[in-house]
């Protein structure tokens, strides 16, 4: 796959150790590609993803009342998505009439394909925007391993071959880049929606069109119940990821919106993520941490709650009333390089 623009400059000087002059001048251009640097951002005015009219319409069908035991709606006013607050039928009906399609991204590198990847696929064609156009997008280093699935009419299956990396964090972080490869050359041609998953995770409900929206985040099941001062923020002010304090604590294990919107923050997080690089610094939680700083600063327009990708280690499960995705056991001393 080929990449373009800042994203080619910054894999070349990083590949060559660049002198001073160099260092510097990389470091001009990856500030001036920036969009969320905090000194440049006046807090009190931050952008929140909008939603397009057509869409507004069925937000507005959110019933926010449904749930009294956990928060639904936030402070900018964007819906924090649990079972009871939606009617399925009209979401599906309405995006249906809209013409929605989706893209779904997957990255299966090294030992996780074999250990993963057949389950999540398998599970997200019984669960995943049915009755909505899908295209997974499967990105492998081994392409020749990846099952065959037998999907449903109007759904489809494309690999893309991607280099296998030494450490499993540059695998978490250069996936942003092959993301936005990948929606610039295909997915913006195809589809309008694109939601980005882990691959280490299974389909266990409907996971439906009510999660659609122009900016789309999720809540990480680990910390929506703790302070926040157990929030796993960067505190590491040398980072680009560096963030004092936040509004939620998000899970970049899915994360999805309009192919623009989404494309805006994989290219923002790279951009940050080579800077870390330039200056030597490594982000506490790779790509997640890059992720939480872009959306303190652009608002998503839609939220999902744990129901969309609980973890079973939580333990206190009294708000799912519907298991839509569920963290699969980890075995990181056999399954992650170094």
């Amino acid at each position: 796959m080929s990449s373009s623009g800042p994203f080619i400059v910054a894999e070349l000087v990083l590949r060559d150790e660049p002198d001073t002059r160099l260092r510097h001048l990389m470091l001009t251009l990856i500030k001036h590609q920036e969009r969320y640097l905090t000194s440049l951002v006046d807090t009190n005015t931050l952008p929140v993803a909008t939603e397009k009219p057509v869409k507004r319409s069925i937000n507005e069908t959110f019933n926010f009342g449904a749930r009294t035991g956990v928060q639904t709606c936030t402070s900018w006013k964007a819906p924090i998505v649990w079972e009871g607050m939606f009617d399925p039928n009209l979401y599906d009906k309405m995006h249906i009439q809209a013409q929605s399609s989706v893209a779904l991204t997957v990255f299966a590198v090294g030992r996780y394909l074999d250990a993963y990847l057949n389950t999540f696929l398998t599970t997200a064609e019984q669960h995943f925007m049915l009755g909505l156009p899908v295209t997974y997008y499967v990105f492998t280093d081994v392409p020749g391993n990846v099952p065959n699935i037998k999907l449903a009419p109007k759904r489809s299956l494309k690999v893309i071959q991607v280099e296998k990396y030494s450490r499993w964090q540059d695998i978490s972080m250069m996936r942003m880049r092959m993301i936005s490869d990948a929606i610039e050359s295909e997915i913006r041609h195809h589809c309008n929606y694109v939601f980005c998953f882990d691959v280490d995770q299974e389909f266990k409900g409907r996971f439906g069109s009510e999660a659609l929206g122009e900016s789309v985040a999720l809540v990480h099941a680990d910390f929506y119940n703790l302070p926040q001062h157990r929030w796993t923020y960067d505190k590491n002010p040398k980072s680009v990821a560096f963030l004092e304090t936040g509004d939620y604590y998000y899970h970049a294990a899915i994360f999805g919106g309009s192919w623009k919107n989404v494309k805006d923050l994989v290219d923002a997080c790279y951009l940050s993520i080579m800077e870390d690089k330039l200056n030597n610094v490594e982000a506490l939680w790779h790509d997640e941490s890059h992720l939480n700083k872009y959306y303190w600063l652009h608002k998503p327009s839609k939220l999902l709650s744990p129901e969309y990708c609980w973890d079973p280690n939580v333990g206190d499960n009294r708000d799912i009333h519907v298991l839509r995705v569920e963290w699969a056991p980890k075995h990181y001393d056999t399954l992650r390089t170094r």
